[in-house]
């Protein structure tokens, strides 16, 4: 506890010392403006301000002022946007109330796999060398095909700009002896510019649960290597190159009931990304791009007691994607972008059969275009033809009104959709402690005639023909319309949004075994939707002193379950009384991990003649739940499984000295809030960082 004493006096410290420091003002309108450029949500640059889109933006100030090292922390932080881990203990980002499952990766805008459950997770990525990070909310499946149903987060990286060698060097120590470690260079030598950088970031774990055996988090280290090449040949044509690794191994043992597991896991993934960019004249540019990713990752589990080896969990999977886009700019500054593109996805894995892949053609296109000179109008579409579902048309409609010089109104639909994933057509696993079997669509037929052969199915529950038809890809429909205001030290942007989804697919019970198990697999049926609004502002009170909030309401409901609730065909249990009552339409709380409610606020305070900065970052959560705890397959206000809401407090402090060096002190979970042993939540973090600027 020495040392998170010593954080909290310090941070103390800075807070006194601030107040007392005679502010001077500086000129932020020239940073804000280059701050505002996004590229996600067209694929051209785009002022922040002038989209029609739902987008929200995260600036390496940002990141380094709130002492934010991992992707799932800074993401956390936004509006409207939560991190939830499924069972593989993976992070994944909830945007809208949409699942993790149908939110696309992207560095650099290409795409990062390694799904194992369904969840990306967030966890694995540093943000020590980003330049932003870019969110599009709702789908975006007319520019970027399967998994962007829900939306879309792109990491950018920093690129180099000055001919003087840069970079910087820095060190973290917090809780549970959590260590971070990065080192970034970076240089532009006329034609050529390159960037370096390493990452090691390591933990000793924690324990939510010190009465049981175990700790809710397992030691682990990683490491993440990225190098980037940028060269010019000429004015018309640059080259884009960058490689990047990641490694990560932590002890995987366990103990449950009087048994112990020992074991441990590993994961490494690398990234191959080659660009050429041609501009063949002031109106015309094509991008020649060509992508290669490998992400695997291995676990073995052993009897402590005997040794012997009860898990061994493989799971390899690659990705090969060439692309070639163009972009013509017309002297009204309309803009159409064209898109070509073919990806290979292959899969080795532990429960299935056989080395399986996909492959896919693609075409799209986009008009970016101002009807008249207040209203902008982006429309597109994308088509893609995959050999394992049917070909699949995403079109999409933007459009921006500017009622005055400060505000705009801007409404947006699309169509979003996402392919059936290995797991879903080809897993083949039984649990070989419970008993029960899942099987993928694909091969459920095949191995459930296995299965009779060997006298282990006591009845099929379904008709042989339900399993012949292939399985559909998920799909759904976004709409989007809100207002912005901005002017001065002042905007806001509020925002209505509603995402309807079909042929979702989930598990159903297709035989029942000899032994009470049952045998699942995937089926197109669930119909759900999400909708509420989002409410952001940002407020400069003065040039030192920045304000902002924001808040989403979120409803999130199963259309056939709303209707079975409707119909007073749905019971529960009442645990004051202990009889069995309908349901009614207004205790059918919705789907498992949705809160109602989520809300931030955040005060960003620069001292700058102390070369200092102060934030503080308050964020809360309404209650949640994370199952059905009365067995009649929904969640109400019966069920026991709820979450609490809470609000946790984040708060960071930076002093810089002899000009290069940088003390950053902070503590996430301020409050030390532990209640319901969340596993994102180990109690208050504290950290010292030091950053040297060269």
């Amino acid at each position: 506890m020495k040392f998170e004493n010593l954080i909290i006096c310090v941070l103390t410290g800075f807070v006194v010392v601030s107040g007392y420091t005679q502010e001077k003002t500086i000129d932020t309108t020239l940073v804000n403006e280059l701050q505002e450029v996004v590229l996600t949500a067209t694929r051209t640059e785009r002022q922040l301000s002038s989209l029609p889109l739902p987008v929200t933006i995260v600036s390496q100030e940002t990141i380094k002022q709130s002492g934010t090292i991992r992707l799932n922390e800074i993401l956390n932080e936004q509006t409207g946007i939560i991190t939830v881990a499924d069972e593989s203990g993976f992070e994944g980002v909830q945007i809208q109330g949409i699942a993790s499952d149908y939110i696309l990766i992207l560095i650099d805008g290409v795409p990062l796999v390694g799904r194992k459950a369904g969840n990306f997770d967030v966890n694995r990525l540093t943000v020590g060398n980003i330049k932003q990070v870019e969110v599009v909310k709702g789908p975006s499946s007319s520019l970027y095909g399967s998994e962007a149903l829900g939306g879309v987060i792109n990491i950018i990286t920093e690129k180099p700009k000055s001919d003087v060698l840069s970079g910087n060097a820095s060190y973290r120590i917090g809780s549970y002896t959590q260590q971070d470690i990065n080192v970034d260079i970076k240089q532009r030598i006329k034609k050529l510019g390159y960037g370096v950088f390493a990452n090691r970031f390591s933990s000793e774990g924690y324990d939510l649960t010190p009465d049981t055996a175990g700790q809710t988090v397992n030691p682990f280290e990683n490491y993440t290597f990225n190098g980037r090449l940028y060269y010019d040949f000429s004015d018309q044509f640059s080259l884009f190159l960058s490689g990047r690794l990641y490694t990560q191994y932590q002890d995987a043992g366990f103990t449950t009931n009087t048994t112990s597991f020992e074991g441990d896991s590993e994961e490494k993934e690398w990234n191959s990304h080659l660009r050429l960019d041609h501009k063949w004249s002031d109106h015309l540019t094509t991008q020649y791009e060509f992508y290669y990713t490998n992400y695997n990752a291995k676990e073995q589990l052993a009897d402590s007691s005997s040794g012997d080896i009860v898990s061994d969990s493989d799971f390899d999977q690659r990705l090969l994607r060439p692309e070639i886009r163009t972009t013509y700019a017309f002297k009204d500054s309309s803009k159409l972008t064209f898109g070509v593109g073919f990806q290979y996805d292959e899969l080795d894995r532990t429960f299935f059969d056989k080395q399986v892949d996909f492959n896919s053609q693609y075409v799209y296109a986009q008009y970016d275009t101002h009807l008249i000179e207040r209203l902008n109008v982006i429309t597109g579409a994308r088509f893609d033809n995959h050999s394992e579902y049917s070909n699949q048309f995403s079109p999409k409609l933007a459009l921006r009104y500017k009622i005055t010089e400060a505000l705009a109104a801007k409404a947006s639909v699309g169509y979003g959709f996402k392919a059936p994933d290995f797991r879903q057509l080809y897993f083949d696993f039984t649990n070989s402690t419970v008993g029960y079997t899942v099987l993928g669509y694909n091969v459920a037929l095949e191995k459930l005639n296995e299965l009779q052969a060997q006298g282990q199915i006591l009845d099929v529950v379904v008709p042989e023909s339900s399993l012949q038809d292939p399985l559909e890809a998920e799909n759904s429909i976004g709409y989007n319309a809100g207002l912005t205001y901005k002017e001065n030290r002042w905007n806001a942007e509020l925002n209505f949004f509603r995402n309807d989804f079909k042929n979702l697919i989930d598990t159903r019970v297709i035989a029942r075994k000899t032994n009470g198990q049952n045998v699942f697999s995937y089926f197109n049926f669930d119909k759900i939707y999400t909708t509420g609004l989002e409410f952001n502002t940002n407020y400069r009170i003065t040039d030192n002193v920045r304000l902002s909030a924001g808040y989403q309401l979120l409803y999130a409901f199963d259309k056939e379950k709303e209707r079975l609730v409707k119909n007073g065909e749905v019971f529960a249990r009442d645990p004051e009384t202990n009889q069995t009552v309908a349901v009614s339409r207004s205790e059918y709380f919705g789907l498992v991990n949705r809160s109602r409610h989520n809300a931030n606020f955040k005060v960003f305070y620069d001292i700058v003649s102390a070369k200092a900065n102060i934030n503080l970052r308050l964020l809360y959560r309404s209650k949640y739940a994370l199952f059905d705890t009365n067995g009649n397959d929904l969640i109400d206000d019966y069920d026991t499984s709820f979450v609490d809401g809470f609000a946790i407090a984040n708060i960071a402090a930076s002093k810089t000295f002899y000009e290069n060096f940088t003390l950053q002190i902070g503590a996430n979970n301020l409050f030390d809030y532990t209640k319901d042993n969340i596993p994102t939540l180990p109690g208050i973090q504290l950290y010292a960082k030091l950053n040297y600027q060269f």
